[in-house]
């Protein structure tokens, strides 16, 4: 949520108290001074329940402890059109189901957008080249907006609007045990209510804030689902018939993607948004974690839905009836081995799980690569290193936008948030705690993948198609060739362009500013008194830049620390403040040290 100036637990409990929202007991609100901010609980907030079509029966009551629901009022505004809306804006259903041809074309339409050179979600959906079959009969005035979370959201009703097809979504969802926060919860969610979007005709206008009205919160869900009210994705089998264009990445740690395409080479391309409406591209690796089944991590896909009971209408149109979700039971490609692993019988531990392709027992993300490449797919280290350098240029190139879109004339305030990496408002639209994470995560992971390149090719490993001399100096080559390769430009405080290398930046990396009050020029790591000198800072924002040191060197995204640390609690190095050292990121060094003296 965005622009959240009113303490959440304030409103919760006015809200609650004026309009008696449908199931908050007074346990809800129970809350203590350990509950963080968290994305739900007031009239503008994302994740809310907007409608209370359809509730949970009393065998899906929450636990007897504490428990904090993305839920709302129990009235939701209408969807349904006005008389006289234009028809440009109208949802009509035609179809009581999707159909493999409809799915096909949701493939292409999403592959589309991410082969494209789109940069924000309205112009992925308005400009032709992105999307071809439906950009010219957007009517006049309607803006698209997604962030992370909304994005699988965004599309798949959209293109439900454009092809008048069916659509539910989950509109609340209630913790697996205690939480504070209902995105991080330790033991997944649980839907409590849906809403079937059968007021047709509907309108658009309407509709559209109301589905991307959701948090991260939806995804988090265990990977077997049964009862009255199923989550709105199920997990699938680690196969190109499954993970495919639409299909979606849920990081545990708060973030998710769409996949559009995938490639020979088994590399999955993803689409992800921001707060700040910026759409970027990358490739599926580390960053994504693994996390305890329950929380649902990995790849998931649409339930099918089929409309049902409804009155069909001389012009063909429906209006009316309930969409009925299909269960795990039906879907043919429902599988929970990303969890567990393909052997059986399996252990009780699913961090046992062993994930084995002809035989060979491979590390998990290996055997993702393997089992969605083509027919003796073997890495070539050397093609590894440059698309792994490239994927990091797209990632940099994207961040420029997001940190020029900072708060830097602002004050400092007098305390970070609660949690730097899962909070709301001005701090989750302008601030860069989690992409930053996930950006020096891609970069360990491109030092620790040459270093098992050269270990697997020194084993001799089947996995490795590298026939040369010397892959150390080929690698370097490589590495050198596609660093030399990228440039990222940022306008300074003065508005000066400011253009750096990329092992200008990968020897800063962790001195760039997640911070939005800093200067843009401490936001890209500035430590020479020459970039410094644009940058309009004050003495104490230098100290809050300091002090944030230990927060700037770890990669692990921690949403069960409280973070609200004043500045003399991060200069004394209180929990919850950092590590002490960053991790080694440092490629050549790796290199030079094997090629020898």
């Amino acid at each position: 949520m965005r622009h959240l100036e009113l303490d959440v637990r304030v409103v919760l409990l006015c809200l609650a108290m004026a309009s008696g929202w449908a199931g908050l007991a007074p346990a809800a609100l129970a809350l203590d001074d350990e509950w963080p901010a968290s994305e739900f609980g007031t009239p503008t907030s994302k994740g809310r329940a907007l409608a209370p079509a359809r509730k949970s029966p009393a065998s899906d009551a929450p636990p007897a402890e504490p428990t904090v629901r993305d839920t709302a009022s129990a009235t939701a505004p209408t969807v349904a059109a006005a008389k006289g809306t234009p028809d440009a804006f109208l949802w009509n259903i035609r179809h009581a189901t999707w159909s493999e041809a409809d799915e096909k074309r949701f493939q292409e339409f999403v592959r589309r957008i991410g082969e494209s050179r789109c940069r924000t979600t309205h112009q992925c959906l308005t400009e032709q080249t992105a999307n071809p079959a439906h950009a010219a009969s957007n009517p006049a005035g309607l803006h698209f907006y997604a962030d992370c979370a909304d994005l699988p959201y965004l599309l798949r009703a959209y293109f439900a609007w454009k092809n008048s097809l069916p659509f539910s979504f989950a509109t609340a969802v209630r913790p697996l045990g205690w939480s504070r926060d209902i995105r991080y919860t330790a033991h997944g969610n649980a839907v409590s209510q849906r809403r079937d979007l059968v007021e047709t005709p509907i309108d658009i206008r309407r509709a559209l804030p109301q589905i991307t009205g959701i948090s991260s919160a939806v995804y988090r869900t265990p990977p077997s689902s049964s009862g009255a009210l199923l989550p709105d994705h199920y997990p699938v089998a680690i196969t190109r018939e499954s993970i495919k264009p639409g299909t979606i990445i849920y990081d545990p740690n708060g973030h998710v993607a769409v996949v559009y395409k995938v490639g020979d080479d088994g590399r999955i391309h993803y689409i992800d948004t921001h707060p700040d409406n910026s759409l970027t591209r990358g490739v599926y690796g580390r960053k994504f974690a693994r996390a305890t089944p329950s929380m649902g991590a990995g790849f998931k896909r649409w339930r099918p839905v089929r409309l049902l009971d409804a009155r069909r209408n001389s012009d063909g149109t429906y209006t009316g009836g309930r969409i009925d979700l299909a269960a795990d039971r039906q879907l043919s490609d429902w599988s929970d081995e990303q969890f567990y692993g393909t052997v059986h019988p399996r252990s009780g531990r699913w961090q046992d799980g062993r994930f084995v392709i002809a035989g060979a027992t491979l590390d998990y993300y290996d055997f993702v690569r393997f089992r969605l490449a083509s027919a003796n797919f073997r890495f070539d280290p050397v093609a590894e290193t440059r698309a792994m350098v490239k994927a990091l240029c797209e990632d940099l190139s994207a961040r420029v936008d997001a940190v020029d879109a900072g708060i830097a004339s602002r004050p400092q305030p007098e305390r970070l948030p609660v949690n730097i990496y899962g909070t709301e408002g001005d701090w989750e639209t302008y601030s860069t705690p989690s992409r930053d994470a996930r950006l020096k995560t891609a970069f360990k992971e491109l030092r620790d993948e040459i270093v098992r390149f050269l270990t697997l090719s020194a084993e001799r490993s089947p996995q490795i198609g590298y026939d040369g001399p010397n892959l150390p100096a080929a690698l370097a080559s490589a590495y050198l060739a596609e660093a030399e390769a990228c440039r990222i430009t940022y306008s300074d405080s003065d508005g000066r362009p400011r253009t750096l290398r990329f092992e200008e930046i990968r020897s800063r990396l962790f001195a760039m500013s997640f911070d939005p009050h800093h200067c843009v020029e401490r936001r890209w790591g500035a430590t020479r008194a020459d970039e410094l000198a644009s940058c309009k800072d004050d003495p104490l924002k230098a100290r809050w830049y300091a002090a944030e040191q230990r927060l700037r060197n770890q990669i692990e995204r921690t949403y069960e620390l409280r973070m609200d640390l004043t500045l003399g609690e991060l200069e004394s190095g209180r929990p919850g403040s950092g590590v002490d050292m960053a991790p080694d990121i440092d490629v050549l060094a790796v290199l030079k040290a094997t090629q020898g003296p």
